[in-house]
């Protein structure tokens, strides 16, 4: 039997035998693609390619991609489990042509794979497949030239509801590369229920689509009009859980050896005996997705990636409480699902302690929000109306406070309350509404400037260069020419200006003839060329002119400083905070770097400074920047990093800074470290959970902001009559003095407040016996409210007291009940009806209560409605 590993590993082999080059797994956070909460398919890394924005140096690839599908458009999340396929996390074996073979090889090659006895050695007759139902070309294919019986190939149409839309037709986005697909289907067997692809019983577990072979022929136009690509590409996806339960002959995904072995695991760390239970098959999928978004440096958040990340844990933990786990467990499952994923955990291995960590983190604090949460679900049954708790709290409950909505239903079950499902299921449909309309997938793929052809960058070695004008664009539109006055973007065939990535701006500049000049405002690049963006100011362009291209040089010198800064920093930050730093982020202009990266708290002044000080020290050391074009796997042995938001391909530019700092990265840089100058933080702060970002300045403006401080600190001594040494303890010294003024300040208002009380103790009203006191004071603060009530409690005895004040458009209301009343009159209810009154709301104990709100304009009808509600209790 052939474990899971084996066949990711022969997989791979029988494409390399077929002239493919092996690529990596890209990383589970999709590299500049908005479009994408999570890598979800294996062609996600070739997108570009395939939409003409990116060439290979290969034109066959072959991949076994790391996928998660639980959130945004793709969330499989509530079926995981239940199911015997679905999952958070799954690896997806593909093969990509990028404009080489087509439908003939693409389906020669599946076919041996899956049937030569060389290879997987399937049954032929177990094995059906579907094609696009007027592709004729793919079911002649099948039938003529692979054998397969017509009685076992099947033409599925537009089945929904439009042109197009069909099982066995793909597209990337509304927009974009598409085509027919075929699927390859393996037939477990009459034991089982189900039909073939199709058919009425489709749906049932004997057949099981194994592999889908999508042949990318057409470009479909924001009108729905499909031309035809002029290089037809094959991009294919087989599930490699799916495969290996085939292979391993069970029908669920749950039983092949990965699952199988994390399943035995948590069930003796639970110490459950029954390995068939559903909680356990839930843990063990969603350890594999938590464990790889935190060693892809996603964080446990509440907006986001992370958001989905924390779902998926607490959901985990949860089912570990139903097994009866009393502690934090699941962080304790990492070492056996690095050891089960074979070649692909040793991401894990090498990030077992960060990973161990977050999960271990976020399991204690979800053990405390379930303990908040039954607080809140406690106040909420208090107020049940017919027995029923409102769908709008439970989901309340759960997307706010994560809290399970099953969890909430066995609560609900032992008081005999129901929950209303429906109106939960509102909810929920509302907020997949919203996930959906602020997702990108209506990406237009037509729109980006497509260009032939490249550009060749000049700019590591000079600041302007000769070029020719081969492509000029106005509105969006390709033209021919451009005149005075124009916005327009401009392609030449080399330059020096840096086109923006790698979180470096693009550079501005010049462009100019002997007839025009072009002020260029900013460059962009645009798959393999660079895109000039600016303004004609003087004079016309055409394509084919030549042109002069300038960059703006003191700028670029600047931009260089801090992004050579930037290498330093990271490197500074890993030394002093540990390994577990990882870039999310950066970007580095002419006047300051900014860099964010994962740190679960935020940074002690002492390590900021002591960062500072390693960058500086490297900074004086002036050691030589060399820079070296190599292999990727030449450069991952070196210890080179990859930086955030860079692809790379199989030749990548290694920046090494004297050893201390060795990156993958494609801007400019400094020559000699010294060249930097100095630099010098400016903050620290939080930009998400888990996520901080420090900003910082060199060279000149690192000396300006030195200079800055100086005049602040100059000023702030003349201003307090005293010197540098001595300015602290001057400040010290006044703000022991202020606050001595502020307790006597406070002390007197306080006795004001309390004569004030003696007057209107004889101003309270008898209501069935009991004094009762309703005013509006003016001037008096909310901490003087209180003592006033404190004491008119003591002298009426037997007392309800309710003041309204208000100043600068804010509402003050505070409730007093004495004890021998708080059975009849609720502090904490009455001034929560008078706080709707004035636009706010509050409460409290059922004795002292005060609230807020910023309508003053009705603090009579708040007064009046307390008098009559007092009343009507009493």
């Amino acid at each position: 039997m052939k474990t899971t590993s084996e066949i990711r590993q022969s997989f791979l082999e029988f494409f390399q035998s077929k002239g493919h080059t092996i690529v990596p797994s890209s990383s589970l956070v999709p590299e500049n693609d908005p479009t994408l909460l999570f890598t979800n398919a294996g062609m996600n890394q070739f997108k570009d390619v395939f939409l003409g924005l990116d060439k290979r140096s290969y034109s066959r690839a072959t991949s076994s991609q790391r996928c998660v599908r639980a959130g945004g458009k793709h969330n499989d999340l509530e079926n995981v489990g239940y199911t015997a396929r679905h999952h958070t996390f799954f690896e997806m074996l593909g093969n990509f042509s990028f404009g080489d073979y087509f439908k003939n090889d693409a389906i020669a090659f599946a076919w041996e794979y899956l049937t030569s006895p060389k290879w997987l050695g399937l049954p032929k007759e177990k094995l059906w497949v579907t094609v696009y139902e007027t592709d004729d070309e793919a079911y002649d294919i099948w039938n003529k030239a692979v054998g397969v019986p017509a009685e076992r190939i099947v033409r599925i149409g537009d089945n929904k509801g439009a042109p197009y839309a069909s099982d066995n037709f793909w597209q990337m986005g509304d927009t974009g590369p598409c085509g027919p697909c075929t699927e390859i289907f393996y037939d477990h067997g009459d034991h089982i229920w189900g039909g073939p692809p199709g058919s009425p019983e489709e749906d049932g577990d004997r057949y099981i689509e194994i592999w889908n072979v999508v042949f990318m022929q057409f470009n479909r136009q924001a009108d729905g009009t499909m031309e035809k690509l002029p290089k037809p590409s094959v991009d294919t996806g087989m599930g490699l859980e799916r495969i290996s339960a085939v292979l391993q002959h069970v029908n669920s995904n749950y039983e092949i050896d990965i699952f199988q072995s994390l399943i035995k695991e948590i069930a003796s760390l639970l110490n459950v005996q029954d390995l068939n239970n559903k909680s356990l098959r839930v843990i063990a999928d969603h350890i594999r997705s938590c464990a790889y978004l935190i060693a892809d440096g996603v964080i446990p958040s509440n907006e986001g990636r992370g958001y989905v990340l924390r779902r998926i844990i607490r959901r985990a933990v949860r089912h570990g409480n139903i097994l009866g786990a009393k502690s934090a467990f699941f962080y304790k499952l990492v070492p056996t699902l690095a050891k089960a994923m074979g070649q692909a955990g040793e991401i894990i291995t090498q990030k077992q302690a960060h990973i161990e960590k977050a999960l271990k983190a976020e399991e204690e604090q979800f053990a405390r929000t379930l303990e908040r949460g039954l607080t809140l679900l406690e106040d909420a049954l208090a107020k049940v109306e017919n027995n029923q708790l409102s769908g709008e709290v439970a989901f309340k409950l759960y997307d706010t406070y994560g809290f399970p909505l099953d969890l909430t239903a066995d609560v609900c079950r032992e008081r005999d309350i129901t929950i209303d499902e429906a109106g939960f299921e509102k909810e929920m449909k509302a907020q997949r509404a919203r996930a959906q309309a602020s997702s990108n997938f209506g990406t237009d793929y037509n729109s980006v400037i497509k260009v032939d052809g490249s550009t060749i960058f000049k700019g590591y070695e000079v600041t302007e260069t000769e070029a020719t004008v081969v492509g000029l664009f106005s509105n969006g539109k390709a033209v021919e020419r451009i005149d005075s006055g124009e916005n327009a973007v401009i392609i030449l065939d080399q330059t020096a200006f840096y086109g923006e990535s790698g979180g470096q701006v693009g550079d501005s500049g010049l462009i100019s003839s002997e007839i025009c000049n072009f002020d260029v405002k900013d460059t962009q690049k645009y798959g393999q060329v660079f895109g000039h963006i600016g303004q004609l100011t003087s004079g016309s362009l055409s394509v084919g002119d030549k042109v002069l291209a300038q960059v703006d040089a003191v700028r670029r010198h600047a931009i260089t400083l801090n992004h050579s800064a930037t290498h330093l920093l990271h490197s500074a930050l890993r030394q002093v905070l540990g390994e577990h730093v990882a870039q999310k982020g950066s970007l580095v202009s002419e006047n300051t770097l900014r860099f964010d990266f994962s740190q679960p708290e935020a940074i002690a002044k002492s390590d900021l400074e002591e960062i500072e000080r390693i960058i500086n020290r490297k900074i004086r050391q002036n050691n030589t920047v060399t820079i070296q074009i190599m292999d990727l796997e030449a450069a991952k042995q070196k210890g080179a990093m990859a930086l955030f938001g860079e692809k790379y391909g199989d030749q990548v530019r290694v920046v090494d800074m004297g050893e201390f700092s060795i990156e993958l990265c494609g801007g400019t840089h400094v020559k000699q470290t010294g060249d930097i100058g100095l630099f010098k933080f400016i903050s620290e702060s939080a930009v998400a959970a888990g996520v901080r970002r420090v900003e910082a300045v060199t060279g000149e403006n690192a000396i300006d902001l030195l200079h800055q401080q100086q005049q602040i600190l100059n000023q702030s001594s003349e201003l307090l009559k005293a010197d540098s040494h001595t300015l602290v303890e001057k400040i010290q010294q006044l703000q022991e003095k202020s606050k001595k003024v502020e307790k006597e300040l406070q002390q007197l208002k306080e006795k004001l407040a309390s004569q004030a009380g003696g007057e209107l103790a004889k101003q309270a009203k008898q209501i069935k016996g009991v004094n009762v006191l309703v005013q509006q004071l003016e001037n008096v603060d909310a901490k003087a409210l209180r003592t006033m009530v404190d004491d008119l409690k003591n002298q009426l005895g037997s007392a309800v007291i309710t003041f309204a004040t208000h100043s600068e458009g804010k509402v003050n209301l505070i409730v007093g009940v004495t004890s021998d009343l708080t059975t009849k009159i609720n502090a904490g209810e009455l001034v929560g009806l008078m706080a709707k009154e004035v636009g706010g709301k509050g409460g409290g104990r059922a004795d002292m209560a005060m609230a807020g709100g910023n309508q003053p304009e009705h603090i009579n009808n708040a007064l009046t409605l307390a008098t009559d509600w007092i009343q009507a209790k009493l």
